[in-house]
C-alpha cells in the first residue's frame, strides 16, 4: 500500500521588523551624548569647583573623579568628553539616515567600521584606566558598553539584511548615499565648524594653577601626638586632614582650607595627617601599586616638619602631586633651603617611618580607603567638607 508523503520546504527565521534594530540604536546614541555631556560637566566641575565631588566618586578603585584628574582626561587639549559627544552626534546623523530609507542599508556597514573604532577606543581607555590611572569611572564604562553595543547591533542588522554585494563595495555605496542629499554633507560642515569653534575657543581649564598661598602670620605648632597644625590654638573648629600628596582632590581641599585661614586665622585649626595611598606604606588599603611615591614624600614632610618648614615643604609637595612631576628631592631641596641629601636621608629613617604608620593606622581605625577624608568634631567626611560646616564658623 502506497501512501503520498508531502514534505514543506524549510524556512528561515524571519528578520523581526526593520524598525526593532533602529530604535535601540537611536536609544544607544541619546544616551551616549548625554553621557558625554554629564562627563564634561563633571570634568569642568573638577578643576573649577574645590568642594565638587561627583555622584560616583566611591572608593579608590571605582571613582570618577580621578579619572577626570588625571592626564589622560584631555586628548590633544581637548577634554575626551568632547570628542564622545562630537563623536557620538555625528555617528547619530549616519544612522538617521540609514534608519529613514530601508534602501540605505547599505550605510550599515559604515557604522559597523565606526563602531569598531568606538570600540577600540573603549578598550584602549579601559586597558588605561586599569594600568596607568588605577582607577574606573561609572559613566566612562557606560560609554565603553554604548561603544561594543553599536558595534553589536551594526554587526546583527547587516546580519540579518544581507547585503547581495561585498563589504567594500556597500562601503562605496554608504559614501554615495551620503552625499547624494545635501543634507547631510551639509549636517556634518555645521558639526565640523562647531567643533573648530570650540577647540580653537575653549580654555584649557584643567592647566590651573592655584595662586601661591603663606604662612605669614599664622600661628603653626605640632600637637602632642606630633601633629603639624596651623590657624589658631583655640580655634571654634578643628579640622584633621588625613591626605595624600598625589591626590588631586586632597590638593585641592587642602588649598581651600589654607585660603580659608588666612581668611579667618582666629576661627579654623587645620591639623595634618599622612594618608598616603602607597601601597609600600599602606599595604591594607592599597595591596596593588598605586600613589607610588606618595609615601616618600610624606616621609621627606615629616623631616621637614622638625626643620621648622612643614607648611612650605607640605604646600610644595602638594604642587608636586598635582601637576604629576615625579618625586625628586633635588627639586624639595631647591625650593625649600634644605638640602637634597637631607631629605634622601629621610627616606631610611626609621623614626620617620614610625611616625607616618602612626598616620596610617589612625586613618585605618577610621576606616578610610580614599582620600581626603576630615575629621571635625567626631565626624568622619569623604572627598570634601560640607559649605554649611564652614560657613556656621567664618560667618
Amino acid at each position: 500500500m502506497n501512501s503520498n508523503i508531502s514534505v514543506k520546504p524549510e524556512t528561515g527565521t524571519s528578520p523581526l521588523p526593520y524598525i526593532y534594530y533602529t530604535i535601540p540604536f537611536y536609544l544607544l546614541l541619546i544616551i551616549g551624548i548625554i553621557d558625554s555631556i554629564y562627563l564634561g560637566y563633571s570634568h569642568f566641575k573638577n578643576y573649577s569647583d574645590i568642594t565638587y565631588s561627583s555622584f560616583c566618586a566611591l572608593s579608590k578603585a571605582i571613582n570618577c573623579d580621578t579619572v577626570s584628574q588625571s592626564r589622560w582626561s584631555v586628548f590633544l587639549n581637548m577634554p575626551l568628553s568632547y570628542w564622545g559627544f562630537f563623536g557620538y552626534l555625528g555617528f547619530s546623523f549616519l544612522v538617521i539616515k540609514a534608519g529613514c530609507n530601508k534602501n540605505n542599508r547599505s550605510i550599515w556597514s559604515l557604522t559597523l567600521l565606526l563602531s569598531l573604532l568606538f570600540s577600540s577606543i573603549s578598550i584602549l581607555l579601559g586597558y588605561i584606566s586599569a594600568t596607568q590611572i588605577k582607577s574606573f569611572c561609572i559613566l566612562c564604562i557606560l560609554s565603553y558598553l554604548i561603544n561594543f553595543t553599536l558595534f553589536f547591533f551594526s554587526y546583527l542588522i547587516r546580519k540579518r539584511y544581507p547585503s547581495t554585494t561585498s563589504y567594500v563595495t556597500d562601503l562605496k555605496k554608504s559614501t554615495k548615499i551620503i552625499f547624494e542629499n545635501k543634507r547631510l554633507p551639509t549636517a556634518y560642515i555645521i558639526l565640523a565648524t562647531i567643533w573648530a569653534v570650540t577647540y580653537t575657543t575653549i580654555p584649557h581649564y584643567w592647566e590651573f594653577q592655584f595662586p601661591p598661598i603663606t604662612t605669614a602670620g599664622l600661628q603653626t605648632g605640632i600637637t602632642k601626638e606630633g601633629n603639624p597644625w596651623i590657624g589658631s590654638e583655640d580655634a571654634a573648629i578643628v579640622i584633621e586632614e588625613y591626605s595624600d600628596y598625589q591626590c588631586f582632590q586632597c590638593s585641592k581641599m587642602h588649598y581651600m582650607l589654607r585660603q580659608l585661614i588666612s581668611q579667618h586665622p582666629e576661627k579654623i585649626k587645620l591639623i595634618h595627617h599622612h594618608y598616603p595611598l602607597d601601597h609600600e606604606f599602606n599595604p591594607v588599603v592599597v595591596p596593588q601599586p598605586y600613589h607610588v611615591g606618595a609615601g616618600k614624600m610624606a616621609l621627606c614632610a615629616i623631616h621637614a616638619l622638625y626643620k621648622n618648614k612643614f607648611w612650605e615643604t607640605n604646600d610644595l609637595l602638594f604642587e608636586l602631586g598635582k601637576a604629576g612631576a615625579s618625586f625628586n628631592t633635588k627639586i624639595l631641596a631647591e625650593q625649600t633651603g634644605l638640602s637634597s641629601g637631607e631629605f634622601a636621608a629621610a627616606l631610611n629613617n626609621s623614626n620617620y617611618r614610625k611616625l607616618l604608620s602612626v598616620d596610617i593606622r589612625k586613618g585605618m581605625q577610621l576606616r578610610l580607603t580614599s582620600t581626603p577624608a576630615f575629621v571635625i568634631s567626631g565626624e568622619v567626611y569623604i572627598g570634601s567638607i560640607p559649605p554649611a560646616l564652614l560657613n556656621k564658623v567664618i560667618q
